[in-house]
């Protein structure tokens, strides 16, 4: 048997049951070893009966008693005394009625579960047993749980595993000898076996360290080569013009800031370069990202190069056409602005294609539309990538193939990215921080609302609406759900249209409306045609609607804090104060996620709170970067991060050849092509 065997040459493993496994992506025993635990329970603690409190708790007796009965159509119950010299216990089972033919006689069994009160009683609740064995599987000891689906539990994948233990055994290792030495790392095949079945807490640490490790020294390996890769490559110069910097500077409407400075000048040595730029600008709502980029392709098109602005959806893309249309006009550059997005008419489209074609248009706006086939670049000098997160590499080499050269690519986003997550997932980029508002934003007063309060919150803002401002309402599901207990935004649309506002212009906005249909709305609302826009998070980046000041966030605990973040900074964008209210599903009381983002408006603060309480999986979930996932590191864990960051400079620096180490490139090679910009 090997890492490439079928599952099912595993005993107990039919056709059936392997398509329960394959609906969890595990096709082969490689898959099963490399599908890591989701947690643990911790039965490794034997308690006698005389001794046994509430909670997780692992028991040694002999089971004496066992008896199965009906209380009810389509529920069984089976029932059993667990006893010894230290006294006895209740087991208690429900709808497993194999259980009482299945227990032996004069047999000691490890026996972990639940010991709680259940019907007036104390017992414990849907135990499992083993037979006291030296290498349990489910019981005493700390237990895996995994990710389970209809038809498959954890029990039955550590099952499957404990069939594998001699292939893990043999696992290559991924780390040179020496490096492992040096930090003081368990061998692979050693940890991989620990992930699934630790000792202890202290072995399940160590394992931990060494496959986190490996994590982050592998994530680092793969962007160092990218870095030194792109910066080998290439590009075409666009010398700084100190006086169009100045022109466009004293024609905007209103003055930069520091952060805006510091970074756009950042960016004009960049395109000096023959080296191309591979920057990353991060940026808190409403920082003024959109102006950076702005100077950035001013500096392009005034030389006669073009430029392409490429936007995750329609919605953002026109909007960023109508923003630079404005920004440009005075320096007489707006008539160089194209627009290329896939509802437009085939006519609009043959249009902006022979335009960008022949250089007349200098500077390119759309969405996926301008990486087709069909689309020919005349003279591109700069890829200006919104919210990149959102593409995926072969969209992006295909838009720089397309300049027949290495283009300078510069990057925004929206999502504040702890520095030590930014510095593990864009270590090829140069990253620029704008953590600096604009003169003039106020914050947004933010609040958390119980539903018992709704009344009077509607009161409210309708007094804000009858002074002409414009309203928000963000819903986590388009539909009702019978499964999950939130509004819907249709059912709240409705509410409102009918009932509580129905004396006021309401519309509807959804990710299921065709695109002429989401942008209709959209612009309905930005012409104040609408007062109250009820959507679900497809406002949630880059839409710009000034005269919008209230924010209600429906079933707010259902929102992650980065994105709840995001949310809010879509009003208080005009001269009016913007109000945020974060509506409860229920009365009981808020998380401190919710309590954060009262208190605070500082993004970057969120998204470390964020990174601390629920892991890189909430920011990397936000990014769409599954594939990129730690799934064993913690950021939080900054002495590991530093080590292998380090090892990774030192591997490289040295004189080792990745071609010795075969799994090692193999790993580097796949982060790569997921992570390389080039």
């Amino acid at each position: 048997m090997t890492v490439n065997s079928p599952l099912t040459d595993l005993k107990g493993i039919g056709p059936e049951l392997a398509k329960k496994y394959a609906l969890l992506g595990l096709h082969t025993v490689g898959e099963l070893i490399d599908n890591f635990p989701r947690r643990y329970d911790d039965y490794s603690v034997a308690t006698s009966i005389a001794d046994i409190r509430p909670g997780l708790v692992t028991i040694t007796a002999r089971i004496h008693h066992a008896t199965t009965r009906y209380i009810r159509r389509g529920m069984q119950i089976t029932e059993a005394i667990a006893g010894g010299d230290d006294g006895s216990v209740k087991l208690v089972w429900f709808n497993q009625p194999y259980r009482a033919a299945s227990i032996k006689a004069d047999q000691d069994y490890f026996i972990s579960g639940v010991y709680e009160l259940k019907s007036q009683r104390f017992s414990i609740t849907n135990p499992s047993l083993e037979l006291a064995t030296e290498f349990p599987l489910n019981t005493a000891r700390i237990v895996p749980i995994y990710r389970e689906t209809k038809g498959l539990v954890s029990r039955q994948i550590r099952q499957a595993l404990n069939q594998v233990l001699p292939v893990i055994a043999t696992l290559t290792e991924t780390l040179p000898v020496w490096l492992r030495d040096e930090r003081g790392l368990m061998q692979r095949s050693d940890a991989i076996l620990g992930i699934h079945f630790p000792d202890s807490s202290e072995h399940l640490q160590t394992v931990r360290r060494r496959l986190g490790f490996e994590e982050v020294f592998e994530l680092t390996l793969a962007a160092l080569m990218n870095k030194r890769q792109h910066q080998q490559e290439i590009s075409v110069t666009v010398p700084f013009e100190e006086q169009i910097a100045r022109k466009f500077v004293a024609s905007l409407p209103f003055s930069l800031t520091n952060a805006q400075r510091r970074v756009g000048w950042q960016i004009f040595l960049d395109m000096e370069r023959v080296q191309p730029m591979n920057r990353l600008v991060e940026g808190d709502v409403g920082s003024g990202k959109t102006v950076v980029a702005a100077m950035a392709a001013v500096m392009a098109m005034s030389q006669g190069w073009q430029t392409v602005l490429m936007a995750p959806t329609e919605l953002l893309a026109r909007q960023h056409a109508d923003t630079l249309y404005t920004l440009l006009q005075p320096l007489k550059l707006d008539s160089s602005i194209i627009l290329l997005v896939g509802s437009q008419k085939k006519l609009q489209k043959d249009k902006a294609r022979a335009a960008i074609a022949s250089g007349q248009a200098k500077l390119m706006i759309g969405t996926q539309a301008l990486i087709q086939d069909s689309v020919e670049m005349h003279k591109l000098a700069l890829v200006i990538i919104d919210e990149q997160h959102r593409f995926g590499v072969d969209q992006r080499q295909k838009l720089q193939v397309k300049a027949g050269h290495m283009p300078h690519v510069l990057s925004l986003t929206a999502t504040p990215i702890p520095r030590s997550l930014a510095l593990t997932l864009y270590g090829e980029l140069d990253v620029s921080v704008l953590a600096e508002k604009p003169k003039g934003r106020e914050p947004i007063t933010t609040e958390i609302v119980s539903p018992n309060s709704r009344k009077q919150l509607y009161a409210k803002i309708d007094d804000e609406l009858a002074a002409g401002r414009q309203m928000f309402v963000v819903c986590p599901l388009i539909s009702v759900s019978t499964s999950l207990k939130l509004r819907s935004a249709e059912e709240v649309f409705k509410e409102m249209k009918t009932k509580d506002f129905k004396h006021r212009r309401v519309g509807l906005l959804h990710g299921k409306l065709k695109a002429d249909e989401k942008q209709l709305i959209m612009q309905q609302f930005v012409r104040h045609e609408l007062d109250i826009l009820v959507a679900t998070t497809v406002i949630e980046v880059g839409v710009d609607v000034p005269n919008a000041s209230i924010m209600l966030i429906e079933g707010a605990e259902r929102f992650g804090l980065a994105q709840a973040h995001q949310l809010r900074g879509r009003v208080g964008r005009g001269s009016d104060a913007g109000y945020c209210y974060l509506m409860l599903s229920d009365s009981k009381p808020p998380s401190r996620r919710l309590r954060a983002l009262e208190t605070s408006q500082d993004g970057f603060k969120l998204a470390e709170l964020d990174l601390e309480l629920r892991g890189p999986g909430a920011i990397y979930g936000t990014m769409q970067h599954g594939q990129l996932d730690l799934r064993i590191a913690k950021l939080s864990d900054t002495e590991l991060i530093a080590d292998a960051r380090t090892s990774a400079q030192e591997f490289l620096d040295g004189p080792n050849d990745l071609l010795q180490y075969p799994e090692l490139l193999s790993h580097v090679n796949r982060l790569r092509s997921l992570t390389n910009l080039n």
